[in-house]
């Protein structure tokens, strides 16, 4: 194939390009836990920035190591690029709180590793630049379910804290969220009739087994909506199961991959080994 019909090929396949990067900088950084860190952002470029639903994304560009500023990247039909041609390290998140009026928000990023966003996490100073673009979708809420299943690994956490705020209050809710070990527990949004499951991860074994097998075997009563996100081999294993194994209609099931096991996830926009949360 020739240069030009590769790249007719390449614009025929374009994808909408996303919103513009915001330029923010880090304004705090709290330790919730031993691998869960929540970067708080802001500035006047997040004036109108809104999220309407719960469980949304955000894509947080990152600076490049040793850089004395902050380079915008460019949308070049399916990818961003920067000047001179390489791509950045760019994540996507969960913007666990967004405070509209102080032009603020929240990001919870699970470290581990040597990952760009753990890495990152670790040593954020207030003044530090970055940059947001979004918000993607999120989770539209049925509030005429008669109960909800939510479901994931320790990168569902701010999204499984949203959805926890905003289902209605007198239906049940299970939840059921895998940690690498005990003490990644966190605090979660109270509220009546929910029940929560921690399962941790066995030593060895590859990220997802444990909160798969408790989704196996966890009761669904029919009309139940499930949420679930995490490693993107586990999460289409529970697809699998849900649709073909539980008859769940397709509709009423939510499932997302945000990261890859072994899959380091620089100069994309997934998630990787750094476990980053949404």
């Amino acid at each position: 194939m020739s240069a030009a019909d590769e790249a007719r090929r390449r614009a025929g396949r374009a994808r909408r390009p996303p919103p513009p990067f915001r330029r923010v900088e880090v304004r705090g950084a709290e330790v919730l836990g031993p691998r869960l860190v929540r970067v708080t952002v802001g500035g006047p470029e997040l004036l109108g920035f809104t999220v309407a639903e719960p469980a949304a994304s955000v894509r947080v560009l990152l600076p490049a190591p040793g850089a004395d500023a902050l380079e915008l990247p460019t949308w070049r039909g399916n990818e961003f690029v920067l000047a001179d041609g390489r791509r950045p390290t760019i994540r996507t998140l969960t913007p666990r709180n967004v405070r509209a009026g102080l032009l603020e928000l929240d990001l919870d990023i699970v470290v581990h590793g040597q990952g760009a966003a753990s890495s990152w996490a670790r040593s954020a100073r207030p003044g530090d630049p970055l940059a947001v673009s979004g918000p993607g979708r999120g989770y539209r809420v049925d509030v005429g379910a008669p109960a909800f299943f939510l479901g994931g690994d320790e990168t569902a956490l701010a999204a499984v804290g949203q959805l926890l705020e905003v289902l209605p209050q007198d239906r049940p809710v299970r939840v059921c969220i895998e940690v690498a070990r005990p003490d990644a527990r966190i605090a979660l949004p109270t509220r009546p009739h929910h029940d929560v499951e921690w399962c941790t991860q066995a030593p060895g074994s590859p990220p997802g087994r444990a909160v798969e097998a408790a989704v196996r075997r966890a009761p669904l009563d029919p009309g139940t909506r499930v949420w679930l996100a995490g490693e993107a081999s586990a999460v289409q294993r529970l697809r699998l199961h849900l649709f073909e194994d539980r008859g769940v209609p397709r509709a009423h099931a939510s499932v997302r991959g945000y990261w890859k096991h072994g899959r380091s996830g620089d100069g994309g926009d997934t998630d990787g080994e750094d476990a980053t949360s949404g």
